[in-house]
């Protein structure tokens, strides 16, 4: 009978991951993960932590065994377009890191239709001050940060390591970001021509400073920009061409494409069930250590 039980309960399982293919709500993704993964090897040191002028919470996850010494730091920010999207729906991602040997911060930011470009960004920055403050409290390096995300969390987190003016119109020194790694991102995007880009970016009367690419820098932090030929929704001409202007300037940057993945499955790919779908964890994880390294 238990045999039995322990059979259907993993064909439940299979269908539920086969619903995620096609559907891929990150929610669902990280219930699955933690079932099918387990809890151990990381843990959620934190939850729900206030930071910032607007409300706003994030999460924090660091290795199980860890003692207690400065880790190295992940600041990572989800996708959904600036309009949709919480820190609770990524604690895949935040396992999968921590596991790797990080801390890893997960922030909120508002969203469209309740702000517009940058309020976004400034809500990035403010978690960047909150690390840089607060984050050795929970076991992490606030001299060893690195940023990381997808999608529209890949803008946010390529946009602020690209922005040093930003950085530092806020008390933020512009080398406080050692790396960073954009998972299928948005960076040279203009015209507008998707609703979601026209919604959280036509109100700035200056559409080249909403663009990454415009913040390309010599002096850049490094970067791994992914990608993928399957990905119609952020298309990879974004990170090929910021990749190639940060070449130009003599910047450190890598541009990795996955192939045939599309948009969502590069970041399902640090889950437990979908990592078999390619490196993107692996990858990320070497290059970060790489850069980071003490």
């Amino acid at each position: 009978m238990k045999r039995a039980f322990a059979i259907g309960g993993i064909g439940v399982l299979a269908a539920i991951a086969g619903l995620i293919a096609f559907t891929a709500p990150p929610r669902l993704l990280s219930h699955v993960d933690r079932v099918i993964g387990g809890t151990s090897g990381a843990v959620q040191s934190a939850e729900g932590v206030a930071f910032g002028t607007h409300g706003q919470t994030l999460d924090i996850w660091r290795p199980e065994t860890a003692p207690d010494i400065d880790l190295p730091v992940v600041v990572f920010w989800y996708g959904g377009g600036w309009a949709k999207g919480d820190r609770t729906s990524y604690a895949f991602a935040g396992r999968a890191l921590a596991r790797a040997g990080f801390v890893v911060v997960i922030p909120d930011y508002r969203k469209v239709p309740d702000i517009h470009f940058p309020a976004f960004l400034d809500d990035g920055v403010e978690a960047l001050a909150w690390v840089r403050d607060n984050v050795r409290n929970h076991g992490g390096d606030p001299d060893r940060v690195a940023v990381m995300g997808h999608s529209a969390g890949a803008y946010q987190a390529v946009m602020l390591a690209l922005d040093a003016e930003r950085l530092k119109a806020n008390g933020i020194a512009p080398d406080f970001i050692k790396a960073g790694v954009g998972l299928s991102g948005p960076y040279d995007f203009y015209p507008f021509d998707s609703p979601r880009s026209i919604a959280a970016f036509s109100q700035w009367p200056r559409p080249a400073e909403t663009q990454p690419i415009t913040y390309a820098r010599m002096d850049a932090p490094p970067l791994l920009l992914v990608t993928s030929d399957g990905d119609e929704t952020v298309r990879p001409r974004n990170a090929d061409n910021l990749g190639a202007k940060l070449r130009g300037l003599g910047a450190t940057v890598q541009v990795m494409n996955y192939g045939p993945l599309d948009h969502e499955e590069i970041v399902m790919a640090l889950s437990v069930p979908f990592r078999g779908k390619g490196k993107v964890l692996a990858d990320s994880v070497a290059f970060l250590n790489t850069q980071m390294a003490e």
